[in-house]
C-alpha cells in the first residue's frame, strides 16, 4: 500500500535517533505489506475520527490514517515520536 508523509511526519522522523530510524522503517515496511501485523499493534485512537497507531517498538509509535486518493486507498504518515508525545497530537 502506498505512502504519503506529512511534513510533521518528516520531520520528527529526521529528529530520531538513528536506531529507531531503522525500526521505524522496519515497521513501516510491514504497514506496507500487511496494515494489521500482528506486531504493529496498529488500533484506531479513540476520541479522534479515522487515525490509527502502530508501534514501532515499546517506546516509539507512529500514527497515519487512510485515504482515497485517485480511487486507491493510500496511508497517510501522520506523526512519529515517543508513545506519549506522540498520541498527544496524533
Amino acid at each position: 500500500m502506498p505512502f504519503r508523509r506529512t511534513e510533521r511526519f518528516k520531520k520528527a522522523f529526521r529528529a530520531l535517533p538513528a536506531p529507531i530510524q531503522e525500526k521505524a522503517v522496519k515497521a513501516l515496511r510491514l504497514l506496507a505489506e500487511n496494515p494489521h501485523h500482528p506486531s504493529l499493534q496498529v488500533k484506531k485512537i479513540q476520541g479522534v475520527n479515522n487515525i490509527w497507531e502502530g508501534r514501532v517498538d515499546q517506546k516509539y509509535r507512529f500514527t497515519f490514517q487512510f485515504e482515497n486518493e485517485n480511487d486507491r486507498i493510500i496511508i497517510v504518515l501522520r506523526n512519529i515520536d515517543n508513545h506519549d508525545i506522540c498520541l498527544k497530537n496524533p
